[in-house]
């Protein structure tokens, strides 16, 4: 029976929850998957229901260093060619930046163990949940093992690409992506066989709620959810806010989550002279998101991208929103479009246009029918397109046709 090995950074994360579905997907269809992190454990906002779903996980990180030096002796004891072999091939480039050089440094340390722990355990094949550091420590162990992998390109992690997506792309049994605006995207770094990129979108990691009420009352209760990070556009959000409280608009929002830049949303606030009408829950455990939305009349998602091509892929939030029946304004970035079609299922604004936003929120507050229609029809979209069965079904699959018959218990010749 196949065993996957699927890596991540870290596991389970709060904004990952789509991990966490994939896995449970494939484990549902009877695969055996066994999750290993390059990092350690997070503490921090990992509330108790998403832990219990996370069964099977090794966690690397800094305990796992004096075992890896041992592994990475043991390589060069009795394969010293093949170590040295792999190493040029993964190490030996222009990574991206700084932080990119550091991250795939460790991930190439890191699969340099995986690869000696996935022979001991049986794993047939390996999984990167994303291209850039997870992807580039299952190279390695391939490499090392001779076991197939293959990765999921989804945001961040390819745009812009690292200084080694090609060759991962190449030596892949395939590549994944979960949303179709990144295949012609990822299909430009193949050098042949460009359909071993495939579409296969991600899994409901969440029950179905009951519809919100949305009373577009007074005040208008506006929420935006995620990372306080610089490509989430809440600053330009604020300023949206700020256009509306000008035009005379009775309304509230909140921002819910937290990073590294709330002091600076908080001071802008202040600034714009809105902070008495922006409120600031901090993280929202997963579980209690169901409860938020249900409180609010429009969720709006401002996304934009970084001066680095960093960006959103299809933020998961978005969907869970809409399935919540909440009426979403959105930005043109990333996937967002696939389910924000505008005045369809939502109204889509151009990125970094504050004007556009408030001219958004206000027309979707100024006709209520229409707001619930296009939320209904947008929830009924991503319950077409997210569907847990077939998606998991089509994920397992693929891997299961990339997989080896019998695990393998020595590396190559």
């Amino acid at each position: 029976m196949n065993h996957t090995a699927y890596v991540t950074l870290w596991y389970p994360k709060p904004s990952e929850t789509f991990v966490v579905g994939e896995v449970a997907g494939l484990r549902a269809l009877g695969m055996p998957v066994t999750v290993y992190t390059l990092y350690g454990r997070l503490c921090r906002h990992v509330g108790r229901d998403m832990e219990a779903k996370c069964s099977s996980v090794v966690r690397l990180g800094l305990a796992s260093i004096p075992k890896g030096f041992a592994d990475l002796w043991w390589w060069r004891k009795h394969h010293p060619e093949l170590l040295k072999r792999t190493a040029k091939t993964v190490l030996c480039r222009f990574w991206r930046d700084l932080e990119q050089t550091g991250e795939n440094t460790w991930a190439f340390f890191a699969g340099c163990r995986l690869a000696r722990m996935f022979l001991r355990d049986g794993v047939t094949h390996i999984h990167a949940g994303w291209a850039n550091g997870p992807a580039t420590a299952a190279w390695t162990a391939s490499l090392l093992t001779g076991i197939p992998f293959s990765f999921t390109g989804r945001a961040g992690d390819i745009y812009p690409p690292d200084g080694a997506l090609e060759e991962k792309i190449a030596a892949a049994a395939f590549v994944r992506t979960d949303a179709a605006f990144n295949l012609d995207y990822v299909r430009q770094f193949t050098w042949d066989r460009k359909d071993r990129v495939r579409l296969v979108r991600n899994m409901l990691s969440w029950d179905v709620p009951e519809p919100a009420p949305v009373p577009m009352g007074k005040p208008l209760r506006l929420l935006a959810i995620g990372r306080f990070v610089k490509t989430k556009g809440l600053d330009v959000l604020l300023d949206a806010c700020a256009l509306l409280a000008e035009r005379g608009v009775d309304f509230r929002v909140t921002l819910a989550g937290s990073g590294r830049i709330e002091r600076a949303l908080r001071a802008q606030a202040k600034r714009l002279g809105i902070e008495d009408r922006v409120d600031f829950p901090g993280f929202v455990l997963h579980k209690d998101i169901p409860e938020l939305l249900r409180a609010h009349d429009v969720f709006v998602m401002p996304s934009k991208i970084a001066p680095t091509g960093d960006r959103d892929g299809l933020p998961t939030v978005i969907m869970e929103a809409l399935v919540s029946r909440v009426p979403v304004v959105a930005t043109d970035v990333g996937g967002i479009r696939e389910v924000v079609r505008d005045g369809e299922t939502g109204y889509m604004v151009q990125q970094k246009n504050p004007a556009a936003l408030a001219e958004a929120v206000m027309n979707m507050a100024a006709d209520r029918d229409n707001a619930v229609r296009m939320a209904d029809k947008g929830k009924s979209l991503v319950l077409e397109l997210y569907d847990t069965a077939r998606n998991s079904r089509s994920f397992h699959d693929l891997i299961a046709e990339n997989s080896l018959e019998h695990p393998v218990t020595a590396p190559p010749a």
